[in-house]
C-alpha cells in the first residue's frame, strides 16, 4: 500500500516520538511505502521552524522512512468535485499523482467529513484509522 502523508502528519511526527511517528514506522515494517512531496514537506518545515525548531532534526530523520518527492507532484491533476477548500486540493492531487492508495491527514476540520471516503482511488484516513488499518492488515497477513 502507498500512503501519502499530509504536512500535519509530518509535523506531528517530528515534534515527538508520538503515536503518529509510530504509525509512520508501521507501513515501513509491513512493506508499505510512505510518500510525501515537496509541497507538504515544505509546509511541515515552515510550521516546525515557527513553532518548534528542534523538530526540524526529527523531520530530517523521518525523511529516511519515506519516499520524498521534490516539488509539487499534483500539478495539473484534476481531483474532481470535493468539499475541500482550495488550499487542501493540492494534497489530494499529489496523492493521486503519486498513485497512492491512502492519504493520511490529521486535518479534521477540512478532511474529517471525508475520513473513510475514496476520491478517485485514494482513501482518506486519520492517523488513528490508518493505525487501525495497519493493525488489521498485519493480523490478516
Amino acid at each position: 500500500m502507498h500512503v501519502f502523508l499530509d504536512a500535519n502528519v509530518l509535523f506531528s511526527a517530528a515534534r515527538s516520538d508520538s503515536s503518529i511517528r509510530r504509525v509512520l514506522r508501521e507501513p515501513v515494517r509491513n512493506e508499505h511505502l510512505c510518500i510525501a512531496d515537496g509541497n507538504v514537506w515544505e509546509e511541515a518545515q515552515r510550521n516546525l521552524a515557527v513553532r518548534t525548531a528542534e523538530g526540524l532534526g526529527s523531520l530530517d530523520e523521518i525523511a529516511s522512512l519515506i519516499d520524498l518527492h521534490s516539488g509539487f507532484a499534483g500539478s495539473g491533476v484534476d481531483v474532481g468535485d470535493t468539499t475541500l477548500p482550495d488550499k487542501d486540493v493540492p494534497v489530494v492531487a499529489s496523492a493521486l499523482a503519486l498513485v497512492c492508495d491512502v492519504l493520511v491527514t490529521g486535518d479534521r476540520t477540512h478532511f474529517g467529513s471525508l475520513y473513510g471516503a475514496t476520491i478517485r482511488g485514494v482513501t482518506i484516513h486519520s492517523p488513528r484509522s490508518l493505525a487501525e488499518l495497519m493493525q488489521t492488515g498485519a493480523q490478516d497477513s
